[in-house]
């Protein structure tokens, strides 16, 4: 082992060696991880699952692609080791054990539409470096096709969830909902949970909060395409809820680290919620202090999307800037201070990212 004096500490170059070769590492996972977005918004990860060993040309037609761009994508899925090459037939194949991984036929499994939070995150880039000098947020209008990627998100991560994992956490819920019962989701986004509920329990009634007029309209059109009428969404700042003693089962999925004052949230889910009723937060599993976290299987990725998004918006508006990686320490503090009383912390054997909190008055 080679060491020599580098400022005031013992310098290490096998220790620096290895480091360059991480960061040689973590370039080309970058890389991967865009083009692994873009084989999902193309579909060709879909379309390369049902091909046997194929050429660039073969891909590209049965995908509907030009084959120049198809080549060269393949060329970072072969050494990126995501696709398999025959150089002498000079044929692609995804092999079925990543297609488990790759394809929205793998549903909740499929870990390809998270890459398109890298390219997402790319285009604010400079208002961020600029947010690091000035303070201050990025506003949601400034993130291109983000109710999309998350829509498509919380399809996989929560709806695909819903009635066989989510809302059996809660004795009783599925019942009352056949019976009939009010509903609230706040931070519905594109509703795509929501409208799952009210298509499932025609005899409750369903309502949903967003500030985001984008995200409102997309839900409205949703429910309208599929007739519900026990269903309404209205764009509202969650900070300005003020109603009393009106719903039984409140829902806030993934929703609450945004918001700009996550305290009043709280505080108004607590006035809307009957005294019997129940609230549902579903939120980033983590603990406050980063030093929890270092064993989290994705934490990197959290805490970048929360700077680059979760905090920033929040920020953006004047408020906390909590973060995705608020943690369970935080969310009970608040959740104490806005009056809750029983809090019960569920997980999911397959969701090693979210905790879900049962609460109660």
């Amino acid at each position: 082992m080679t060491t020599q004096t580098f400022s005031t500490q013992t310098f290490d170059t096998t220790k620096a060696e290895a480091f360059a070769d991480r960061l040689l590492g973590i370039l080309n996972s970058g890389a991967i991880a865009l083009m692994t977005s873009i084989g999902h918004r193309t579909e060709l990860f879909d379309t390369m699952a049902e091909l046997p060993p194929s050429t660039s040309q073969q891909i590209a037609d049965t995908a509907g692609l030009h084959e120049r761009y198809v080549r060269e994508w393949l060329g970072t899925m072969v050494t990126g080791r995501l696709v398999d090459y025959d150089p002498i037939a000079k044929t692609y194949t995804l092999p079925a054990e990543h297609a488990a991984f790759l394809t929205r036929a793998a549903a909740s499994d499929n870990i390809a539409p998270f890459a398109q939070y890298i390219s997402l995150l790319g285009t604010v880039e400079d208002q961020i470096v600029d947010c690091f000098y000035k303070g201050g947020g990025v506003p949601y209008s400034e993130f291109k096709r983000f109710h999309a990627v998350m829509a498509e998100d919380s399809g996989q991560t929560t709806v695909s969830a819903l009635f066989d994992h989510v809302l059996p956490l809660i004795p009783g819920l599925i019942k009352a909902l056949q019976q009939g019962i009010d509903v609230l989701d706040v931070g519905c986004g594109s509703g795509r949970a929501l409208t799952k509920l009210a298509e499932a329990f025609p005899n409750s009634r369903f309502t949903g909060y967003d500030f985001s007029a984008e995200a409102i309209a997309n839900a409205n059109h949703e429910a309208q395409l599929r007739k519900l009428h026990n269903i309404q969404f209205k764009v509202k700042d969650a900070a300005t809820l003020a109603e009393s003693d009106r719903y039984d089962f409140i829902t806030t999925f993934d929703a609450v680290h945004d918001q700009a004052k996550p305290d009043v949230v709280l505080k108004n889910i607590h006035s809307a919620l009957r005294s019997d009723g129940v609230y549902l937060m579903q939120d980033i599993h983590a603990t406050t202090d980063v030093g929890g976290n270092l064993e989290h299987p994705v934490a990197p990725l959290l805490y970048t999307i929360s700077c680059m998004h979760c905090m920033s918006v929040s920020l953006a508006y004047g408020g906390m800037g909590l973060g995705a990686m608020w943690g369970q320490e935080k969310a009970l503090e608040l959740l104490a201070n806005a009056g809750f009383k029983q809090v019960e912390i569920k997980r999911l054997a397959h969701d090693f990212q979210n905790d879900y909190y049962i609460i109660r008055k």
